[in-house]
């Protein structure tokens, strides 16, 4: 459609204007037309798609009680919940937070010689699905009222890059999510200064 000068943002979120263009009578050529209004079917079909697998999430989310205790979290949302709640069918077998963190591959990573030790990034080991989730839950946090109003986000942010905060928040999370997941407690946030 570039070609014919009917042009859009990238994103599936503007597809929409795209499709309204191919109404056009005069706008692309007859063959063109319809090789993509056959792609228009085709995205429409996967949207139901992805519409029924959400309800089908969120049913599950609803029935399962560790993944209702998650969604307590700040950053928890259905999806990450049930992921975590799916995946982790034994926290008991951690025996502290951290470890639960680290077999996420959220902790730094130890590099040392001559009893000096040097952390360096993140050590990606571990189950890759739920730290990304566990990462877009945390910038959405930094993204929020709530986290900018949070002292220790804020400090964090004043000396260390955005994306390096996201992930610290991210390997908190992933220990609260611990605790409640062993405690079979619900959240309790710590009340936050104005």
């Amino acid at each position: 459609m570039a070609e014919f000068g009917i042009v859009a943002p990238a994103g599936c979120g503007h597809v929409k204007p795209l499709v309204a263009r191919l109404a056009e009578p005069d706008s692309i050529p007859a063959p063109l037309r319809a090789a993509l209004l056959s792609l228009v079917a085709l995205l429409t079909m996967l949207d139901r798609q992805i519409a029924v697998v959400d309800k089908q999430i969120l049913d599950w989310h609803r029935g399962d009680a560790r993944s209702r205790r998650l969604a307590t979290i700040d950053g928890f949302g259905p999806i990450l919940s049930s992921a975590m709640s799916a995946r982790v069918v034994e926290p008991e077998r951690f025996r502290r937070a951290r470890d639960f963190a680290a077999w996420l591959g959220l902790t730094p990573r130890q590099n040392g010689s001559g009893g000096k030790m040097r952390q360096g990034g993140i050590s990606k080991r571990g189950d890759g699905y739920l730290r990304r989730l566990l990462v877009n839950g945390a910038q959405s946090v930094l993204n929020s009222k709530r986290g900018r109003r949070d002292p220790w986000i804020a400090r964090l942010l004043e000396r260390k890059p955005r994306m390096v905060v996201a992930v610290a928040l991210a390997n908190k999370m992933a220990r609260i999510a611990w605790a409640v997941m062993v405690r079979k407690t619900d959240f309790r946030r710590a009340a936050v200064p104005a």
